[in-house]
């Protein structure tokens, strides 16, 4: 009876703990900021510069993600003209957060930038694969 109860208690432990890895436990602003850091080689300056960036930027994922749901739960889809608009708002962002990193990133950093939102890109779920015939 101990030994199962014992088992019982280290799997439960176990669960939760892979639970805790999964979500990552850090704020995801924090985790992109470290990544660019690393990856970009930031001065403390410049990172003060990109958080405020990147927290408006996740902000906005957010949001845009709520209108989806809602979207998707009203069961409505939306029209030809509503989705090109939602493409045309998106790249309109994605530009002017690139004019506001290429202002702050140098010109080595910011190829490196983009050439890390290129790859990015590239490994999206669901993106269609253009096929060569």
């Amino acid at each position: 009876m101990k030994k199962i109860i014992t088992v019982l208690v280290l799997t439960i432990a176990f669960s939760f703990t892979a639970q805790a890895q999964k979500k990552g436990g850090k704020n995801p602003v924090e985790r992109m900021l470290k990544k660019m850091t690393t990856d970009l080689s930031l001065t403390d300056a410049q990172q003060k510069e990109i958080e405020p960036l990147l927290i408006a930027q996740m902000e906005d994922r957010k949001q845009l993600a709520e209108n989806r749901e809602a979207l998707k739960n009203s069961g409505s889809k939306p029209t030809k003209e509503a989705r090109e608009k939602m493409k045309e708002d998106r790249e309109a962002k994605e530009n002017a957060m690139n004019t506001k990193m290429s202002q702050i990133l140098d010109k080595e950093q910011f190829e490196k930038f983009q050439t890390m939102a290129k790859e990015r890109k590239e490994k999206a779920p669901g993106k269609k694969k253009k096929r060569d015939y």
